[in-house]
């Protein structure tokens, strides 16, 4: 029994809970609470008629619902492909598929301006791809469909990356189990393996939704920025900023990160939703 507690109360090679808890505070302190309280608080200084005025002009509300709603549909987007990226990565084995894995990564390691450069050149009117959309009446370049294009290509990385490494853990086993039973490959699929799947894959949906939000640099080259038509949020508060009207910038940036909280915690919450049944 003492020996027992000797060994119990031996000290672990990692810094004790105060310790590490302490530090832990002090980092998302120093990284995150206090950026953000600095954001709220100049934005305080506003007047709520001129917080408002700026907040809900038709510009910005333009914005918003260009950012936000490109957001929501390139991460949808990325959530069925990010998924059958994934499919293909670990369920075939082919010539060339660490090639196609490498590639994945592409996105996290180019530089957002060379992305936006690259993707415009593709997409112009006399670009490889855009100069046979052109003469159809598909436009992507300087317009709204150039920064669903852009937020598309940054955020696929982060749901193959997510769902990845749990395709990789499934269990043979069980799809085994579920045609022993008489189920299709489709039935397996959506009854059997999507459940375990959903969790990670609304991570992925998650991470990519978020990454969009906040993209800059690889949407103002392709989008052409007009003002009601394909001009982002992000690039308004850069604006705000140049024209050193602080207040404002923090005004947008204050509705932003209400917006995204609130759309990352319903997501979260589906995803605890989800888990939760699968514990059942």
């Amino acid at each position: 029994m003492l020996l027992s507690r000797t060994l119990l109360k031996r000290p672990s090679v990692l810094p004790g809970f105060d310790l590490a808890l302490g530090l832990t505070l002090l980092y998302l302190t120093l990284i995150v609470l206090l950026p953000l309280s600095a954001v709220f608080l100049k934005s305080a200084t506003m007047t709520w008629p001129a917080f408002w005025d700026t907040v809900a002009s038709p510009r910005v509300v333009a914005s918003y619902k260009l950012t936000f709603g490109s957001s929501l549909a390139a991460a949808l987007l990325n959530a069925v492909f990010g998924l059958l990226v994934a499919w293909v990565l670990v369920r075939y084995d082919f010539w060339g598929r660490r090639l196609i894995d490498a590639l994945v990564d592409l996105p996290f390691a180019l530089p957002t301006a060379v992305a936006g450069i690259t993707l415009t050149g593709l997409y112009a009117s006399n670009g490889w791809i855009g100069q046979w959309l052109e003469p159809h009446g598909i436009k992507i370049a300087f317009a709204p469909q150039g920064v669903f294009v852009a937020m598309t290509f940054i955020g696929l990385p982060f749901v193959v990356r997510t769902v990845q490494p749990v395709l990789e853990d499934l269990s043979a086993e069980l799809e085994e189990a579920s045609a022993t039973l008489g189920a299709t490959r489709w039935q397996t699929f959506v009854r059997v393996i999507l459940p375990i799947l959903a969790p990670a894959l609304l991570t992925g949906f998650a991470l990519a939704f978020a990454r969009a939000l906040g993209e800059y640099g690889s949407i103002i080259f392709i989008a052409g920025n007009m003002p009601m038509i394909s001009e982002i949020t992000p690039l308004l508060i850069i604006t705000k900023l140049e024209q050193y009207d602080y207040a404002g910038a923090t005004a947008i940036a204050v509705v932003m990160l209400v917006l995204s909280f609130v759309l990352l915690l319903a997501i979260n919450g589906l995803q605890a939703w989800t888990r939760q049944r699968q514990g059942r």
